[in-house]
């Protein structure tokens, strides 16, 4: 057989040099940080109000410059809404997984949310305020919103089942019920709290959901052990970086 009747051979690409290698990493280093400032003005001024002009300003870049990196305003919204989705995933979900299942990890859910929501009376919350700016507004934007926090409350669901299966919550609560009224404490905090500056808003949370737990428990004195007496009984939240290391997932173990 000849050489030229052998099949060709599709040649392999050479591995990137040293400076292509700097150079994507420097781009990954610049996204992030266009992101963090993104993230930072959208919780003052909401999603709605990011422009490239903006963050050029902020980031001092052109706005050719930053305009590069996400291709339109539309994914640079999304992208802010995903890195606060990975936040709030590493500070209110992750640690709580650390606990067993039943109340202690319900518990502990809560906890931390109330710890985040805590922060967010002075800063505000993506989730609530972008359900505001795009509830009747479809799109890309608001899909990657409703995903997220849909994605949230399935997890706080499977944690109310978890529950009932560890005998915690009496087998006939209405776990879609029990969910629902969790999800609406923190709603009712952020309105009291952050827009009415009612006083106390946060304790009458945490006395909201010790309420829940007395009213759904198998036994007042099993819902009366799951609760941190003044504060929290779950990890206190970490602080994380731009990019969280682990998947997002949102299912309980």
């Amino acid at each position: 057989m000849s050489v030229s009747s052998l099949p060709a051979q599709t040649a392999r690409p050479s591995p990137p040099g040293k400076g292509a290698t700097k150079s994507v990493q420097k781009g990954q280093l610049t996204k992030a940080a266009i992101v963090e400032a993104a993230l930072g003005l959208a919780t003052q001024i909401g999603l709605e109000g990011l422009s490239i002009g903006a963050l050029a300003e902020v980031m001092r870049m052109s706005k050719s410059g930053v305009f590069a990196h996400f291709g339109s305003r539309e994914e640079l919204q999304i992208s802010v809404v995903r890195e606060y989705h990975a936040r709030f995933e590493e500070e209110v979900f992750f640690p709580a997984l650390q606990l067993p299942h039943g109340l202690p990890r319900l518990q502990a859910m809560f906890d931390n949310w109330m710890n985040r929501t805590s922060v967010e009376i002075d800063s505000g919350c993506i989730y609530i305020s972008g359900a505001v700016e795009f509830d009747d507004r479809p799109g890309p934007v608001r899909d990657a919103l409703a995903d997220s926090v849909r994605t949230w409350l399935a997890a706080m669901y499977r944690a109310v089942v978890q529950a009932k299966e560890a005998g915690h919550l009496h087998q006939d609560a209405d776990a879609n019920q029990v969910a629902f009224e969790i999800h609406a404490l923190i709603l009712a905090l952020h309105y009291e709290a952050r827009f009415l500056k009612t006083p106390g808003s946060i304790a009458r949370a945490q006395t909201g959901f010790a309420s829940i737990l007395a009213r759904y428990g198998s036994s007042r004195n099993t819902a009366a052990s799951a609760l941190s007496p003044a504060g929290s009984s779950a990890p206190a939240p970490k602080k994380v970086s731009p990019k969280s290391s682990k998947p997002s997932s949102f299912k309980p173990a």
